[in-house]
Order: structure tokens, then sequence, then C-alpha cells
């Protein structure tokens, strides 16, 4: 089952969609409510065509394994495919992010993260290319 909201992405296709969110999910547990899959589909959209296809290339390796667990996945936790895309599941979650449409708290609720000086953000994805 693909994650919600695939028809705008604009790089991944949904079987890719499906396999980066068990993948993200597994890295950060409870990470797939707010759509990490859209800020990342984003981030792979501006990215060089050479490093794009390499993540592409790290999702279709590691998505099928991501189906087995994280037993499965830890026998890759050192290689260039896990750690990249590691530090894009990680930076869609505690960036705040919430996909368009997701009627959820972001990851700054869960972790009680709110300096004073986040009050006063208005988070605006526009420049990844994402409204809503």
């Amino acid at each position: 089952m693909a994650p919600e909201h695939t028809e705008g992405l604009r790089t991944l296709d949904a079987g890719r969609a499906d396999a980066l969110e068990r993948i993200c999910e597994l890295i950060v547990p409870g990470s797939a409510r707010v759509g990490p899959v859209v800020y990342i589909d984003a981030l792979l959209t501006a990215m060089p065509e050479a490093v794009r296809a390499g993540f592409l290339d790290a999702i279709d390796e590691l998505g099928e394994l991501a189906r087995g667990g994280a037993d499965a996945l830890a026998p890759h936790a050192h290689t260039p495919a896990f750690l990249g895309l590691r530090a894009l599941a990680v930076e869609a979650f505690y960036s705040d992010f919430v996909a368009p449409g997701r009627d959820t708290e972001g990851a700054w609720d869960e972790i009680d993260f709110h300096p004073r000086a986040a009050a006063f953000l208005e988070k605006d994805w526009s420049y990844l290319g994402i409204s809503g």
C-alpha cells in the first residue's frame, strides 16, 4: 500500500514511496504519520541527477529489505545507502515537517521542544515546492 498523498510526488513513484516510508518508519519510529516521503521527495527533486540517482538506488536496495524489519536492515547500517537515507529520514521528521493534509502534530511537540524563538516561527516549506 502506497503512502498517503503520493499523487503530488515529483520524483518517487508509488512503489519507491512505499519503500521509503517503510525505511523512514524503521529509522524514526512514528515518523510515517507526518509524511516524511513528501519532504524527501521534494529534496530528491532538487538534487543533481547523479545524487538523486544514488538515493533512488538506495531506496531500491533497502526498501525490500525493510519489509523484514530492523533486523533485516541492521547488517546495512554502516553502508552509504543506509546512512544517506537515515540522514534524510531524520531531517524530514525532526525539522518538524508535517505534510499538507495531515492532521497531526510534528516532532517538536512529540519531543517537547519548545524554545521561545520557535513560538514565532511560521513554517513555510514552499522553498521545497511544498505548499498547503
